[in-house]
């Protein structure tokens, strides 16, 4: 038996590796093609691409591993099924379960090490992915300003119709944001009809040079209530000269890290802790809500509020009859202002509590989600390899196929369980375990066909019995007397 088990074994592990090391490659070009956005242009170093690639590989891995698992198992219980090796197998007494013990043993081994893989590694790699991210969608782009998208560039946003020359530094139908530090909002805005670029977009100092345009600047009110109609500058000039410090963008490290307390980033007892503290937070921050809201408008304070005023009234006559037609319209107007604007705080307050809800639960999905890594993986094996052996089909055709399908299936409800279970539709844990627990029956029962020698379902069997169902009872003759 020593020489089956590493028979099966060695194929086992040789079209794992394969798999594995295809859907690697496969799913690290389709995060760059995700991110291109944010590297490209950039004119980064050989050094900065393989980090961010290096550390795009603990992220793919949770969907990498179980479609490998899924497909190697059938790929080779396929193969071994279609060149009758089961059958010989069988005829020598060995039976499906015992062919499976050696990779049983060994797919349990992988399933506890990915869950060590997705407590540690994992939440470094988005990390370390994150935050290289942020810091090259802060690095001055090298490429010559795009047309007809704002470019930003320090504290100034250009946009272009057209650009020409040998570097592109013609430009025309120029429109420029400028920032102001000191208060948010674009408050300049520049246009003109043509630009050069004076200097490369490599160097410290931006330089342009526009010519025929106009300046346009708002005037900063302090009273809100006639910014609306305050006036602006406006200003025109043949040449305007405009030097962008871009120094600040040439010294980003890009190994800083600024972000790291989201839940992906983290171990199972740094969530617990978060998880604590956001509880606590929310539960007080409600409880306070609810206290001065009460405070504010329970009916004994109104009612307080009423008899002081009548007491200064001698009359018993009811409080909105002692009003005049105009006091009672400004009455009306500004009890309908009162409960628009409560109403107004409510919807805000609800839409607060319902964000800090879902991080609350997508915080307690993070730590099931780490133990459900290692239990897909077991579940799956459980159904690639009975599947192989059903379908009697080896290499990447049929066995590619099906595979896909049942893992497109697990994957999509996992996606949407989660995001039901995040606006809470049902408990946290539901949501990170119930793609395994829907395909959890589907493996026993595959097992169980595989076991007894039967397909999906008997399809004689299913047709005799439509067809006697349909089928017209003859008629017994009567009895001649």
């Amino acid at each position: 038996m020593k020489i089956l088990d590493r028979y099966i074994l060695t194929q086992f592990i040789k079209t794992f590796l394969s798999v594995f090391i295809v859907l690697m490659f496969i799913l690290i070009l389709q995060a760059i093609w995700l991110y291109i956005k944010d590297i490209a242009g950039k004119d980064l170093d050989f050094v900065t691409i393989a980090k961010f690639m290096a550390y795009t590989i603990p992220v793919i891995v949770p969907l990498a591993l179980p479609l490998s698992i899924l497909l190697a198992s059938i790929m080779v219980f396929g193969n071994m099924a279609e060149n009758y090796e089961f059958a010989a197998m069988k005829s020598n007494g060995i039976s499906l379960q015992r062919a499976m013990l050696s990779l049983t043993v060994v797919i349990i081994t992988l399933g506890v090490t990915s869950f060590v893989f997705a407590n540690t590694v994992i939440p470094w790699g988005h990390l370390k992915q994150r935050n290289l991210r942020r810091n090259i969608a802060q690095v001055k782009p090298a490429m010559a300003i795009s047309k007809n998208v704002f470019n930003q560039l320090a504290d100034i946003n250009i946009k272009v119709a057209d650009k020409s020359g040998d570097r592109g530094q013609y430009l025309t139908d120029v429109i420029i944001h400028r920032k102001n530090p000191l208060r948010s909002g674009n408050w300049t805005v520049i246009k003109s009809e043509k630009g050069e670029l004076k200097s490369s977009l490599k160097s410290d100092i931006i330089q342009l040079v526009l010519s025929n345009g106009n300046y346009y600047e708002d005037l900063f009110v302090e009273n809100p209530t006639k910014r609306a109609s305050s006036p602006f500058v406006k200003s025109y000039f043949d040449t305007y000269t405009l030097n962008v410090d871009v120094s600040a963008l040439n010294d980003v490290d890009m190994d800083s890290e600024n972000v790291t307390d989201d839940h992906q980033m983290l171990k199972i007892h740094e969530l617990k802790s978060q998880i604590d503290s956001f509880s606590y937070k929310f539960n007080e921050n409600k409880d306070v809500y609810n206290q001065t809201q009460h405070s504010k408008w329970a009916p004994n304070r109104l009612t307080n509020i009423i008899k002081d005023y009548m007491k200064e009234e001698p009359d018993d006559s009811p409080f909105f009859e002692r009003l005049n037609a105009y006091q009672q319209r400004r009455t009306i107007e500004d009890a309908m202002n009162k409960v628009t604007q409560q109403e107004y705080v409510l919807r805000t307050r609800q839409e607060q509590l319902q964000r800090e809800l879902v991080r609350l639960n997508k915080y307690e999905m993070e730590i099931h989600k780490k133990y459900v890594l290692g239990v897909a993986c077991i579940i799956l094996f459980f159904i690639g390899a009975p599947l192989g052996a059903i379908i009697r089909k080896g290499g990447m055709g049929l066995p590619l196929v099906v595979a896909t399908m049942f893992f497109l299936t697990y994957h999509f409800i996992g996606i949407f369980a989660e995001k039901a279970a995040a606006e809470g539709a049902f408990p946290a844990w539901i949501g990170s375990w119930m793609s395994t627990l829907i395909i959890f029956p589907i493996g026993v029962f595959l097992t169980y066909r595989a076991t007894t020698d039967q397909g999906f379902f008997n399809i004689n069997f299913t047709l005799d019995s439509l067809l006697k169902r349909f089928k017209k009872k003859r008629k017994t003759p009567a009895a001649t007397p």
